[in-house]
C-alpha cells in the first residue's frame, strides 16, 4: 500500500507571506520523510490552498495566471509536487463565471497547478450555466495542451466539500493550516480476496487491514501534530489503483467473483468493498471510496479496450463508489453541449444520493470511439476511447441557468412492511 498523497491545507494571502508557504513545504517534507522511513511509499505531496477567488478578489485572467505562476514557482523551489488553487465556487444563481473562461489559459501556462469548477451542491442547486462554462473549458484545454493532458488538471465538482485530498478537488476552508493523508491502497483489497476462505471473511480481512494500516498512519501524523503545531484532520481510506495489475481494483473486483469488470455483479462488488471501508473504526475524510480511474488502472484500462463498460456505466457505479468519473478518454470532438449534460447527469446523482462526486473527462484530439490511447507516463497505461452518447442537452442549457434540486429523503420502512419469520 501506498500513501497517494500527503495534502497541506494552508490559508493564503495575495501578495503571498512567503514564510507561510515556506512553513507548509517544511512540513511536507518531514511528513514524506517520516512515513518514507516507516515503509510508506509516498507518491506526491500536494499544497492545497482557499479558492482562488477568494485569495486574489477579482476574477482577471492577467492576475489569476500571475497568481497561479507565482505559487508554481514557489512549489519548485520547495519540492512540492502538485498545487491546489481550489475551484471556483459557482453554487449560487450569482456566481461569477468569468474566472472559468479563464481556466484554459491557467492550465495552458502551468505545469502543476489544479483547479476546477464546484457548480453544484444540495444546499445551493445546479448551476448549469456554470456546467456548460466548464465543459467549454474542457473542450478547449484538450484542444490546447499536449495531447489533451491538460484536462487531468482540472475537476468538474458536485456536492464535494472542503478537505477532499485530490488535487483537482482540494481547498482549504477557515482556520489554520491542516494535513490530510489519501491512500493509494487497491493492493489491500486484492490480499484480502486472496487469503479469504469465502466472500464475508474477505471483507472481514480487508476491514481488519484498513484499520491496522491506518494505526501505524497516525502514530506517524500524532508526531508530525507535535512536532509542527499543525491539525490532523484524518484519513481519505481509498482504495485507489496503481497502473500495474497487483495494484488494480478491477483486479480485486474479479477476484471476488464477477466475470469481468463492467458485467452484471459490479455494483454488488462495489458496494461490497465501499461496506468494509466504512466498516473500519478510523478517522475517515474526503471520499474515503473505490476509485475508478480508467487511464490509471490496468483492468479497468484493458476493459474498456473490450467494451464492457460505458460513461453511463462508470456513472452508475459512482453511486456507490464515491468515485465520480475519473481519466475516462472520450472522443477529440465531444461538444461542449455533450459534456455538460455528463456534468448535469453527476450533479443530479450527486445531490439525490447525498455524496460528493467528481469527474474528469479527457476529451482525445484527433482520436474516434475505439481508438487506441497511448501515452509514455508512469501514471497513465494504454486504453481506448470509450464513446458517448451523441445526443446533449442543448436546449435545457438554453432554456435555465439554475436549477434547485433537494436531496432524496431516505425512505424507512414501517414495521408491517417488514417480513418475519414466526
Amino acid at each position: 500500500m501506498k500513501i497517494r498523497t500527503i495534502t497541506a491545507f494552508i490559508p493564503l494571502t495575495w501578495p503571498f507571506d512567503k514564510g507561510s508557504i515556506a512553513g507548509a513545504a517544511r512540513f511536507l517534507t518531514d511528513a514524506r520523510l517520516r512515513f518514507s522511513e516507516a515503509g510508506f511509499s509516498v507518491e506526491s505531496l500536494c499544497l492545497a490552498t482557499p479558492p482562488f477567488l477568494d485569495v486574489v478578489g477579482y476574477p482577471d485572467t492577467t492576475l489569476l495566471i500571475e497568481f497561479a505562476q507565482t505559487l508554481e514557482y514557489l512549489a519548485d523551489q520547495y519540492h512540492i509536487d502538485s498545487v491546489s488553487i481550489g475551484p471556483v465556487i459557482a453554487t449560487t444563481p450569482l456566481a461569477l463565471l468569468m474566472s472559468i473562461h479563464a481556466l484554459p489559459q491557467l492550465i495552458a501556462q502551468t505545469k502543476k497547478v489544479f483547479s476546477g469548477v464546484l457548480f453544484a451542491d444540495e444546499f445551493g442547486g445546479v448551476n448549469l450555466g456554470a456546467a456548460h462554462a466548464l465543459a467549454e473549458a474542457v473542450y478547449e484545454v484538450a484542444h490546447t495542451t499536449p495531447n489533451g493532458l491538460g484536462n487531468l488538471r482540472l475537476g468538474a465538482l458536485a456536492n464535494v466539500p472542503p478537505n477532499v485530498p485530490s488535487p483537482f478537488a482540494a481547498y482549504h476552508h477557515g482556520g489554520d493550516s491542516y494535513f490530510i493523508i489519501a491512500t493509494e491502497a487497491a493492493d489491500l483489497a486484492i490480499t484480502a480476496i486472496n487469503n479469504a476462505r469465502s466472500i464475508r471473511e474477505a471483507g472481514k480481512h480487508l476491514t481488519e487491514a484498513i484499520e491496522s494500516v491506518s494505526a501505524h498512519i497516525l502514530e506517524i501524523a500524532d508526531d508530525l501534530v507535535d512536532d509542527h503545531q499543525i491539525r490532523f484532520k484524518g484519513i481519505d481510506f481509498s482504495l485507489t489503483p496503481v497502473p500495474v495489475q497487483t495494484g488494480s481494483i478491477g483486479a480485486a473486483i474479479e477476484t471476488l467473483g464477477v466475470d469481468a469488470f463492467g458485467s452484471s455483479g459490479t455494483l454488488l462488488a462495489i458496494a461490497f468493498l465501499m461496506n468494509a471501508i466504512q466498516r473500519a473504526n478510523i478517522p475517515r475524510t474526503g471520499l474515503s471510496g473505490v476509485m475508478l480511474p480508467v487511464m490509471g488502472d490496468t483492468i479497468l484500462a484493458q476493459r474498456a479496450a473490450e467494451g464492457n463498460f460505458s460513461v453511463n456505466d462508470l456513472l452508475l457505479y459512482s453511486a456507490i463508489s464515491n468515485a465520480g468519473l475519473d481519466i475516462i478518454p472520450i472522443p477529440g470532438n465531444t461538444t461542449p453541449d455533450q459534456i455538460g449534460a455528463i456534468f448535469l447527469d453527476l450533479a443530479a446523482l450527486s445531490i439525490s444520493a447525498g455524496k460528493p462526486m467528481s469527474a474528469r473527462l479527457m476529451p482525445m484530439p484527433g482520436l474516434s470511439v475505439g481508438d487506441k490511447v497511448s501515452f509514455d507516463s508512469e501514471h497513465l497505461v494504454d486504453s481506448c476511447v470509450l464513446p458517448v452518447k451523441n445526443l446533449g442537452a442543448k436546449k435545457l442549457f438554453k432554456g435555465t441557468s439554475f436549477l434547485t434540486l433537494d436531496p432524496l429523503p431516505p425512505r424507512k420502512r414501517t414495521k408491517s412492511e417488514i417480513y418475519r419469520f414466526s
